[in-house]
């Protein structure tokens, strides 16, 4: 049996589908849904069948925690102990909106949804569909990305259908999402603040409303070994099924490095792809090439990149190789995903 899949407009939720979804959650099922980032794959974050539900579709790691969606402040107060000040001034500015942070739990959340942790993180999304799903739902929904561990995100309910399939009772298809990466994570149970996955809001957005905020090691070029206090910590995320390695210097030196890699490939009867910016398209050898957008377009490549990535898996290439994306307020945003999805992969020329 195929899974129900109920389309409607992003703007204009259907509250007849809605409500039916929402029945779905509160029996202990699964729906996917649109975020203002990506797909989530919502399950009633109050119910340990539900959240070894999400576990088990996705083939996920029971580690690494999944994030409570809200819909409103007064939800926060009963599964969190306590909301720093700094917290509430950073939610007054940034919810609903693509920023997740992390409290000490209250009893009510269970440990199957933090990933044993005594810590929960939380997100109020600012999308229409989500929002009014949340509601009907019951009012927390525990909503990891609609994919399957280790893939790249979806940004668009056909991609939650590809990996998720008959695994999920319904998906909730809004169309493609706003920014298709996923959210900024803080971590308010340290003295300072700290990102522990950097996103839409970038560090300087929050040093504005914060004063003082720190950046976990290894974002960027690492995978962290310890147990995971967010997602996408620990375990090699976002990943398409070819081999993908970042490349990264100046211009010249990385086009003139991926054509060579490439050139390799092909000697040797090998398939290879290449991921690039509109500027620096036409230097590159006719073929498996594709545009992320203007690299002044920070919005656009953010927005592209798990398609781009999914696009390489339909055309079945065994290795990529992508341009470097140090842009200024997204910049660490999109570099934490591609190096993650090469697995640390980096050349530096």
């Amino acid at each position: 049996m195929n899974v129900n899949v109920i389309k409607m407009q992003s703007t204009h939720p259907e509250l007849d589908a809605i409500e039916k979804a929402g029945q779905i959650l509160k029996a202990g099922g699964l729906v996917a849904f649109p975020t203002e980032t990506v797909y989530g794959l919502g399950g009633n974050a109050l119910d340990v069948n539900a959240s070894h539900k999400i576990y088990a579709a996705k083939g996920r790691p029971s580690d690494n925690p999944l994030i409570i969606h809200i819909a409103d402040m007064e939800s926060l107060e009963l599964i969190v102990k306590e909301v720093p000040e700094k917290a509430l001034e950073l939610a007054s500015v940034y919810w609903p909106g693509p920023l997740t942070m992390i409290f000490p739990k209250s009893d009510l959340v269970p440990y199957e949804t933090t990933g044993g942790l005594d810590s929960v993180a939380v997100r109020m999304p600012s999308h229409p569909i989500a929002r009014a799903l949340i509601r009907a739902g019951g009012g927390y929904i525990a909503a990891p990305s609609a994919n399957t561990s280790g893939r790249p995100s979806p940004t668009s309910a056909a991609h939650v259908i590809e990996d998720l399939g008959e695994r999920i009772d319904m998906v909730v298809d809004g169309g493609d999402v706003q920014i298709g990466l996923e959210s900024t994570i803080v971590d308010f149970t340290e003295e300072v603040p700290i990102i522990l996955r950097p996103g839409y809001i970038s560090e300087d957005m929050l040093r504005e409303v914060l004063g003082q905020v720190r950046m976990a090691q290894g974002l960027i070029d690492e995978l962290d070994q310890k147990a995971p206090k967010a997602p996408g910590m620990k375990y090699k995320h976002y990943a398409p099924k070819a081999q993908l390695v970042v490349v990264e210097g100046e211009e010249y030196k990385v086009t003139a490095a991926i054509k060579e890699k490439v050139r390799e490939h092909l000697e040797r009867g090998e398939s290879a792809g290449v991921i690039c910016t509109d500027e620096t398209y036409e230097q590159y050898l006719p073929g498996c090439v594709k545009r992320i957008g203007k690299r002044s377009d920070e919005e656009s490549i953010a927005h592209h990149l798990y398609r781009v990535l999914r696009d390489f898996d339909q055309e079945e290439v065994s290795f990529i190789y992508s341009e470097a994306f140090h842009t200024p307020r997204l910049g660490q945003a999109i570099m934490n995903r591609l190096v993650k999805a090469a697995g640390g992969q980096i050349i530096r020329v």
